[in-house]
């Protein structure tokens, strides 16, 4: 690039400004309508990547080859179904389990808390992240003692309510028919508290209480297993896994594999990422049409001057390059704006949280708005883009003005 050009270049981006200037008003609302697309492609393109990315790592952290079998209403699983499962020379553990709910007390409040008896290596093999505290992990032949949860031990103000060693009291009710026929109330030692997970989506180990497997029947009075827990060998076992046991036993089983439920929420996230570019690029649009009207009428004022600069020496190409330095710099200009208001707007939107109610606890999960250098790097190409566009039919327009003609213009 020549010194001539430069210097050209820079002579345009300073009269683009000066003109700008001078009409204020028509820049800034034509600046108005650019910075819309820029402003709604960070904030929001950045909060559901944010967002995705925290539910797909928190589904993902639970076990890419872990599967959990529930049964259906009228069925029970026994031994034999166990054995079946064990079976398949890709299955590394497989394990039953109990769950409730139940209500404690922690603090002045009640709370509830999800109650498993399970046998807790495999839950501290199979789920990425849990580790505990304080305290140690249940001996095989406890069955008072509990492994608690982070918001069972702390308040919602981070306040300590159990250590090591106090007696928790739970109360769990029986369930028929879909009703609480009646209550009881459980008492179990508090033998090693968890780190803080984080607010999962599936399963919360943060509001848990883990007792050994044998309490779920000895103390919890629990008969039927309430679902068993799969660790495969391998995540490519899992769509294989999960076909037998349908085919093998119909609706009677319902099988969750994190692994997919993973790639469902990829999908979806995905998908409303998909739907937020698609609505900021008919932002950007109409900036276009903004744009263009704006310079259009900027070149039929200027008509007198561009025949003046026409008839002492300017070129077509400078003309063009000229009106195109006044549409790019307002682009810049209201793509910069709506770039730093998104970035705002977005950490404003994901301090928010995203509330999610399920039937025994309400859980918060808050996640950092994803502001990637390619978000930011596309959403300043549309930018110059929708200035270029914008400014090429004026552009073209100014270029074409024969400098007789508008030197006579009135």
């Amino acid at each position: 690039m020549s010194l001539k050009l430069i210097t050209f270049i820079a002579d345009a981006l300073r009269l683009a400004f000066k003109v700008i200037k001078e009409r204020k008003l028509r820049a800034a609302l034509t600046m108005l309508g650019i910075m819309i697309g820029p402003l709604v492609m960070v904030m929001m393109g950045s909060v559901v990547a944010g967002y995705s990315n925290y539910i797909v790592n928190q589904i993902a952290s639970l076990g890419q080859n872990a599967v959990v079998i529930y049964p259906s209403s009228d069925y029970k699983l026994t031994q034999d179904d166990l054995n079946y499962i064990r079976s398949f020379k890709y299955v590394d553990e497989a394990e039953p389990f109990y769950v409730t709910q139940g209500i404690m007390k922690r603090g002045g409040e009640e709370v509830q808390a999800y109650v498993y008896a399970v046998k807790l290596s495999l839950i501290l093999k199979a789920i990425g992240g849990l580790e505990i505290m304080e305290g140690s992990v249940l001996p095989e032949n406890d069955i008072l003692g509990a492994l608690i949860g982070y918001k069972i031990a702390f308040d919602e103000q981070d306040n300590r309510q159990y250590s090591v060693g106090d007696v928790l009291t739970v109360t769990i009710g029986e369930v028929q028919g879909g009703r609480i026929i009646r209550t009881r109330n459980v008492n179990v030692i508090v033998v090693g508290v968890l780190k803080e997970y984080g607010g999962a989506l599936i399963f919360s180990p943060d509001q848990t209480i883990f007792l050994n497997f044998e309490a779920g029947k000895r103390l919890l009075g629990m008969r039927d297993w309430s679902g068993i827990f799969v660790l495969l060998k391998d995540s490519i076992y899992v769509n294989d896994f999960t076909k037998k046991l349908r085919d093998t036993y119909g609706g009677r089983l319902t099988i969750v594999a994190f692994g997919a439920i993973a790639k469902v929420a990829s999908s979806i996230t995905a998908a409303i990422s998909f739907i937020n570019f698609t609505t900021s690029i008919s932002a950007l649009a109409v900036a276009v049409a903004g744009i263009t009207a704006t310079m259009v009428t900027s070149v039929i004022e200027r008509t007198r001057e561009i025949g003046v600069m026409k008839a002492v020496g300017f070129t077509n190409t400078q003309v063009v390059m000229m009106i195109l330095a006044e549409s790019l710099a307002m682009s810049l200009i209201g793509g910069s704006i709506g770039i730093a208001l998104g970035v705002a707007g977005a950490y404003v939107l994901a301090s928010q949280g995203l509330k999610i109610t399920g039937e025994a606890t309400t859980l918060i999960i808050k996640a950092q708005p994803a502001l990637t250098v390619d978000l930011f790097s596309l959403t300043l190409g549309l930018t110059v883009l929708v200035g270029i566009i914008g400014g090429l039919l004026p552009a073209y327009m100014a270029s074409k003005i024969p400098p007789a003609v508008a030197l006579r213009y009135e």
